[in-house]
């Protein structure tokens, strides 16, 4: 009967002191993608998430709740139970004025949109494939829910393998053959006679304008690969032709160059545009890899270092495990320093070639963040390599700059309060 009595008093101590779920993201982290699913999961379910930024790898702590403990272990993601004692003090170590460390509250799940087209594209596509492995559910839209003026109704917008230019890719040389190639073009130019538009780089326009708003008015956009320079090449060339024929069906403006109007881009400004319909390359922003004279074994780039306290959004952008990270190629592979605008925030380069691999801006009421590159876990990814298998990569300090972006938005509106 003692002995029943202890293990009774036991059971009311723990359930009392077991006040906390503490999920690190350090290298005690068994999952760190699926850590952020997590975090994602308890938004859904209308739990409030501490984004604890610099302390154990900008780990995550939430009221204990028994569902979670199952979540966490059905999932393979490492947590810890703590006291009401034991949180307390780590609150009051990240409050200290010495610790370059802060609490964010997270507090709404953000509504995320993918920009795809409807058909099987001959690549993979980062995002989709860590959103997919996180469990965090996100929407498939196009041209159609854009003009059509859907995008609104999410929070946060992700580009990625897209050229907004109307260049198709600038695949034609090696792949207009090719059944996909030919597929996706007569689907663009339906999209772009769908929506009143005679060339599909007009409709390309109107659709990076209408993003540029959305982001204007208080929305997030995350960009990759080839979306982030021919995003901004979009803009600069708005009213010029700088398509050629075997694109549009005409020649493009010879002088389309010198009429390049800078003011109206994001991120980058006195770029070349690549006149060569035939290269691979859109511009000189790209760092090119012949540029580059780096190869898989010596290509890193570095996250700097940002005031929790008084930085609060870069430093949540660069929370990670490792500060020095594995490069990774993609159609474009990092930006030229000297090409990105002076109120653009550097979040992370290759020093060595003084290449800018991560960045972030505010526009209006809204943010965007480009991050160069095709697959963190993929150096050099081809059209129709298999997809990249993040059972293989659950700990990836490069996806988990992309889950940095996903939470961003849950924390954004009370930031902008304060």
């Amino acid at each position: 009967m003692r002995g029943i009595l202890l293990l009774l008093l036991l059971n009311i101590y723990v359930s009392v002191n077991a006040a906390y779920i503490h999920i690190p993201m350090d290298d005690t982290q068994a999952n760190h993608l699926k850590a952020y699913g997590i975090a994602y999961w308890m938004l859904t379910k209308d739990i409030n998430v501490d984004w604890m930024l610099n302390y154990k790898g900008g780990s995550f702590m939430v009221k204990h709740h028994q569902l979670l403990e199952n979540e966490c272990i059905i999932r393979g993601v490492s947590y810890r139970v703590i006291s009401d004692a034991e949180a307390n003090n780590i609150l009051n170590l990240i409050a200290s004025p010495s610790s370059n460390m802060d609490v964010m509250k997270l507090e709404k799940y953000p509504k995320i949109a993918v920009y795809s087209p409807k058909s099987k594209q001959p690549w993979d596509d980062a995002v989709t494939l860590v959103l997919t492995y996180a469990e965090i559910p996100y929407d498939v839209i196009f041209d159609d829910e854009i003009m059509e003026n859907k995008l609104p109704a999410y929070d946060w917008l992700h580009l990625h393998h897209e050229d907004f230019t109307g260049q198709y890719g600038k695949f034609y040389r090696a792949y207009h053959h090719f059944p996909w190639y030919q597929q996706q073009q007569r689907e663009y130019e339906e999209s772009a006679r769908k929506h009143g538009f005679n060339k599909v780089s007009h409709l390309k326009l109107a659709i990076v304008k209408k993003i540029k708003a959305y982001i204007a008015s208080g929305g997030f956009l995350f960009a990759m690969c080839s979306a982030t320079d021919t995003y901004d090449i979009a803009l600069s060339s708005e009213g010029i032709d700088i398509v050629e024929n075997m694109y549009d069906g005409d020649p493009a403006d010879p002088g389309a160059q010198s009429k390049l109007d800078y003011s109206k881009t994001i991120a980058f400004e006195n770029f070349i545009i690549e006149r060569d319909p035939m290269r691979y390359e859109y511009s000189n922003i790209d760092n090119q890899a012949n540029e580059r004279g780096l190869a898989e074994h010596n290509d890193f780039f570095t996250l700097f270092e940002f005031s929790a306290k008084w930085d609060p959004i870069p430093t949540m952008l660069t929370q990670n495990h490792q500060q020095i990270i594995h490069g990774f190629m993609g159609q474009t592979t990092g930006f030229k320093k000297q090409l990105v605008k002076g109120d653009v925030v550097l979040l992370g380069e290759t020093p060595s070639i003084r290449e800018a691999k991560y960045i972030h801006g505010v526009l209006g009421k809204g943010f965007w963040t480009f991050y160069g590159g095709h697959d963190p876990e993929d150096y050099q990814h081809f059209v129709n390599e298999p997809p990249t298998d993040l059972n293989l990569h659950p700990n990836s300090p490069g996806y988990r700059l992309i889950l940095n972006n996903i939470l961003f938005p849950a924390a954004k509106k009370k930031k902008q309060k304060t």
